[in-house]
């Protein structure tokens, strides 16, 4: 996390502590919205009570999972104080109280460990990461050179299964991250976790809309799904933390870029286009999977640029990258609740292009 002075410093002190708040708050913020529906159901005649005794007890299954969950978060937060190794974070109560969109971030990230760890996910992995990887072993086959000599990069890394993947098959590899969120997540899995399905989580108890059963809403995923530690001994990956346009800057680094539901998390997506240009070596291929929903798009408060994907295009081929493959169409979900009656899917783009 880059620091540039005294204010920043607070600035980023204050930011990292509403985050561990949120995952802190994330119990008693469950329970209260239970405990309105619970009081709710009390105050209707006798005869709904009457009828509505299986939704009752629903709700008291959503509360030992919201328990269980909560028993990961603390997990997941227990030594966060110390993770990033040039600021030493507070990780004390603070004033700092989480708004809703971090509330419902946490929500999200447990999603995420499904998505990225769990057998749950493996569909939605396969859909998104192996066109990526099978790029990858299209172009830097190891009888050309040997795999750890090829620099690979994955922005907006997640909780890291992507360049978890590239760098088993011998890659050297490095995830970025920015979200703290993912940052605590990933940590977990990827440092704390050992041995197989060893951890549940149960993503879907604030799932109260679109549901068929109650067994949906409070079935639960093992994770991980394989031994993170399990990378060979010899395996190059890491995970940095921090905004891909400060923490990369250095000119004609990587082999390759993998970006995956990435380029669409910028204000403006040229700097992020130009930035992957400058930073690749001549050669130097970049890898794109994803939709373009542009995440600051009619967010208060901030400014963003919204591109059609044909205009995306035309930037692309400005900046200096010659388009090598192009797929439009491609089936992919995200963090998809599977039993939901509501389910959405993105027709997203797939690209391979080269820097000259």
């Amino acid at each position: 996390m880059g620091n540039n002075g005294p204010t920043d410093d607070v600035e980023e002190k204050e930011h990292f502590q509403r985050i561990v708040n949120a995952f802190r708050y994330y119990r008693s913020f469950s329970l209260q919205r239970l405990a309105n529906s619970e009081a709710y159901v009390s105050s209707l005649p006798s005869h709904h009570q009457t009828l509505l005794t299986s939704y009752r007890s629903h709700l008291e299954d959503i509360r030992t999972c919201v328990e269980h969950n909560y028993e990961i978060i603390k997990l997941i937060t227990a030594d966060v104080a110390t993770l990033f190794e040039n600021v030493k974070h507070d990780a004390g109560q603070s004033k700092v109280h989480p708004t809703m969109s971090d509330m419902e971030k946490v929500q999200s990230t447990l999603k995420q460990i499904v998505r990225d760890w769990s057998k749950d996910g493996e569909e939605e992995r396969s859909a998104c990461y192996n066109p990526i990887i099978e790029e990858i072993e299209l172009n830097f086959p190891p009888a050309q050179r040997p795999s750890e000599q090829v620099q690979i990069l994955v922005p907006g890394a997640g909780l890291g299964r992507l360049a978890f993947e590239i760098a088993k098959r011998g890659y050297s590899c490095q995830g970025n991250e920015f979200s703290l969120f993912m940052l605590f997540a990933s940590n977990f899995v990827l440092n704390k976790c050992q041995g197989v399905e060893t951890f549940r989580v149960y993503p879907w108890t604030q799932q109260f809309v679109n549901t068929l059963s109650a067994a949906d809403v409070t079935r639960g995923s093992s994770f991980p799904d394989l031994d993170p530690s399990s990378l060979p001994r010899h395996a190059q990956f890491s995970m940095a933390a921090g905004d891909f346009l400060e923490v990369y800057t250095e000119a004609s680094t990587w082999d390759c870029i993998a970006t995956c539901f990435f380029i669409d998390c910028a204000n403006n997506i040229v700097s992020f286009i130009e930035t992957i240009y400058k930073i690749l070596k001549s050669g130097g291929v970049w890898i794109n999977l994803g939709p373009l929903l542009y995440h600051y798009s009619d967010i208060p408060g901030e400014n963003s640029i919204e591109p059609t994907y044909e205009m995306v295009r035309e930037i692309v081929q400005g900046i200096g990258f010659v388009i090598e493959k192009e797929r439009t169409g491609v089936k992919t979900t995200y963090s998809q609740n599977v039993r939901s009656m509501l389910k959405y899917e993105y027709d997203s783009v797939f690209f391979v292009c080269r820097k000259p």
